[in-house]
């Protein structure tokens, strides 16, 4: 049965006196590592409510980010904070997992899984095998090395049918000593079952946890290519300017547009639009739009950047083919290259641009105007 209500604990009570911080409000890729934690619980789909046993400077933080999560002041010891936690709960929970504020790479399946065996079998555990040799020792000498192929490191969140829970607290609630509640539910005769876990679920403890889960954190982000076409077309006439790629190329004649008419810029900036499915450079600028008019494409490209920017997405390659009869393009493809790389703040080497003639067919054949094709590639992280 997967129909079943889970009130999740996240215990975030520390000072973090070693970090200087709280240390489940450390920044982790710019995010507080405990919102990263409450986001993880957000994605499972039981949970039906999620409490921060937090002091109230952080409490504060963590409602500004998430205003419908519970807070409660924590206990003298991570125990008493799991207790205050769980007398928050709601009183129809099912199930109660408890979990560490300061596990913030947490994996919403594997929390999942936990869930729905505490549910099932009465207690879960996640957990990993213990990769290095263990040793007991007295003294500083050792007294035995354990068989490491029984052991496993225990993690949260660890989770349980809410009257297993509450009947363990109820009988050892008081057991300072223990470092989980596991320990009390063990003493109980129920048994704790082990979900394997996975390595990145770390305890961010000291500095370096800390650099370790930034790396982690990275790593797990997905890059995406996403491609965009891009096509504008303007008449050439007398007495206007000529802007391509954002440089203004000497010639008797300039595009005829609402704005100066860069049939090159327009391109680019309609396929990067695209790419991102972010619409038309018509939506954002009007030619309705009086205000607008004889605007400079460049500022076209500083919002289209800005809309990137927003999606966490930028151009990483361009490559854009005008086609006209005049003026001739050749002498100017490197100082256009150089022009659109200064506006997109890319490297001539990522930027292609070339011309082609329309064979003397039609108004472009004729002199009288020009159209630009071009494809866009953008990289995206999510």
């Amino acid at each position: 049965m997967n129909d079943f209500k889970v009130s999740a604990i996240i215990v975030a009570g520390g000072s973090g006196t070693r970090m200087g911080r709280p240390k489940q409000m450390l920044d982790i890729a710019g995010k507080p590592a405990l919102a990263r934690t409450v986001e993880a619980f957000k994605k499972v789909k039981n949970i039906t409510e999620i409490i921060v046993v937090s002091a109230p400077e952080t409490a504060a933080e963590i409602k500004k980010i998430f205003p419908e999560i519970k807070t409660v002041a924590p206990g003298a010891t991570r125990l008493g904070s799991v207790i205050s936690g769980v007398e928050a709960v709601d009183k129809n929970a099912d199930v109660i997992s408890v979990h560490d504020g300061a596990r913030p790479l947490v994996n919403p399946e594997k929390v999942d899984l936990a869930l729905k065996t505490a549910y099932d079998k009465g207690a879960s555990v996640l957990a990993v095998p213990v990769k290095d040799t263990i040793k007991e020792c007295s003294n500083g000498v050792v007294c035995k090395t354990l068989d490491r192929g029984v052991l496993y490191a225990a993690q949260t969140p660890q989770s349980y049918r809410a009257d297993v829970l509450k009947n363990a607290l109820e009988k050892y609630g008081k057991e300072l000593n223990a470092t989980d509640e596991s320990q009390l539910v063990e003493k109980t005769g129920v048994k704790v079952n082990i979900v394997e876990s996975d390595y990145k679920n770390i305890k961010i403890t000291t500095p370096e946890d800390l650099i370790m889960a930034e790396a982690l954190v990275k790593e797990d982000k997905e890059t995406i290519y996403r491609t965009g076409i891009g096509f504008d077309l303007h008449r050439l006439v007398e007495g206007r300017k000529l802007f391509i790629g954002g440089l203004e190329i000497p010639h008797t004649k300039g595009f005829l547009g609402h704005s100066d008419g860069d049939v090159v810029l327009h391109a680019v900036c309609d396929a990067a639009l695209g790419a991102v499915c972010a619409g038309e450079i018509g939506v954002y600028y009007p030619p309705t739009d009086a205000k607008i008019e004889g605007i400079s494409s460049v500022d076209i490209a500083k919002k289209v950047i800005e809309i990137l920017k927003e999606k966490n997405a930028r151009i990483v390659h361009i490559d854009a083919v005008i086609i006209t009869e005049e003026p001739k393009m050749k002498p100017h493809y490197q100082a256009i290259r150089e022009s659109l790389g200064k506006v997109f703040n890319m490297g001539v080497d990522s930027i292609s641009f070339k011309s082609k003639s329309h064979e003397k067919l039609g108004d472009i054949g004729a002199g009288n105007a020009a159209m630009c094709q071009c494809v866009v590639t953008v990289k995206t992280e999510r």
